[in-house]
C-alpha cells in the first residue's frame, strides 16, 4: 500500500451542510476504491496564491490516505466531475508527517 497525502480546496460560497456532503463523498470514494482514510485535518477557509475560476478564497482539507496507484486513477475521473471541488492534489509519500500541522494553527 502507498501513502498519499491529499489536499482537497472547495469552493468558499458553500454552505457548512454542502461542505460537509462534499468531504464524507470524498470519503466514501476513497472507501469503494479499497483505500484506507488515516487522518484528515480541516484548515478552513484560506486564501489562495491566484485566483480560480474568480475565486479568492477556498476552503481546504488535508487528508492523509494509503492506497494503491490505480486508485488515484480512478479517484482523478470522478474528482473531476465535481462542481463544488475547484482544485485537488495528491502526492505520494514515504511517511505521513506529524498532524497537527503547522497550517492547522496558521492565522488565515
Amino acid at each position: 500500500m502507498n501513502k498519499f497525502e491529499v489536499v482537497l480546496l472547495f469552493n468558499p460560497e458553500l454552505t457548512n451542510k454542502t461542505l460537509t456532503s462534499e468531504i464524507e463523498n470524498f470519503k466514501s470514494k476513497l472507501t469503494s476504491n479499497s483505500a484506507n482514510l488515516i487522518n484528515e485535518e480541516d484548515w478552513g477557509l484560506r486564501d489562495l496564491s491566484y485566483n480560480i475560476d474568480k475565486h479568492k478564497k477556498a476552503f481546504y482539507t488535508f487528508l492523509q490516505i494509503e492506497g494503491s496507484g490505480n486508485m488515484i486513477k480512478n479517484l482523478n475521473t470522478e474528482l473531476n466531475q465535481s462542481d463544488n471541488l475547484l482544485r485537488y492534489m495528491f502526492i505520494r509519500v514515504d511517511e505521513h508527517q506529524e498532524l497537527p500541522t503547522k497550517l492547522k494553527y496558521e492565522k488565515k
